[in-house]
């Protein structure tokens, strides 16, 4: 994803990546213990350890800044190259690395805690929730969608719509396990609970769309 690539300040100079992510961490620790609202970018600077003007080289702005935050945070579990299929690779097993990762993300102190805030404060702020909304589930549903097409262009599976087939799988993934975290009732799946809930999905999706006999 390109917020974790090399940018320039100027031409041909590339940024202290060290700094960006001293300045990412310093901001998923502060949005989510001070809130959005709270949290200034003197604050992120001083955080981090660098100045103001090298927060705003990087990021112009706090909608900017929060953004690429949730991105990184999705980055960690869900890189790009996890929705690449190659010719060698079994769609089940592209599919079961992406549910794991997937499931490890959602069930992730941050990201509970990012929910929970996001939960509270979209109601006075919509423009909060698009933020979050664009920069974290949308582009992991974005990039399960274009897989899903070409594994229907293989015929491996029969997807006619695989937008919605995407968010199926990942609301299968999230069950009931995850609903009643995100209200503080119960733990996460871990270790081979998680792997069997896992595994359970995966088939069922790929039993609801193996293309009917001829």
């Amino acid at each position: 994803m390109s917020d974790n690539n090399s940018a320039s300040i100027g031409p041909g100079r590339p940024k202290d990546l060290a700094k960006r992510q001293a300045i990412l961490e310093a901001a998923k620790n502060l949005f989510l213990s001070n809130g959005y609202a709270s949290t200034s970018m003197d604050a992120v600077a001083a955080e981090a350890g660098v100045s103001k003007l090298t927060v705003y080289s990087h990021f112009t702005d706090k909608e900017t800044l929060f953004s690429a935050a949730v991105v990184a945070k999705c980055e960690e579990q869900l890189p790009t190259l996890i929705y690449e299929l190659s010719a060698d690779t079994p769609v089940e097993s592209v599919l079961l690395n992406i549910a794991r990762g997937f499931h490890l993300l959602i069930n992730s102190d941050e990201s509970v805690n990012l929910h929970r805030l996001i939960m509270a404060l979209g109601s006075q702020d919509p423009k909060l929730s698009q933020i979050f909304i664009e920069a974290g589930p949308e582009r992991v549903l974005q990039g399960m969608e274009r897989l899903l097409c070409k594994i229907n262009l293989l015929g491996t599976l029969q997807i006619d719509k695989p937008r919605n087939a995407a968010e199926h799988f990942f609301c299968m993934l999230k069950g009931g396990a995850n609903f009643r975290l995100l209200y503080g009732y119960g733990e996460p799946l871990t270790g081979a609970a998680a792997e069997e809930h896992v595994q359970e999905v995966v088939a069922l999706f790929m039993r609801a769309y193996r293309p009917d006999p001829a």
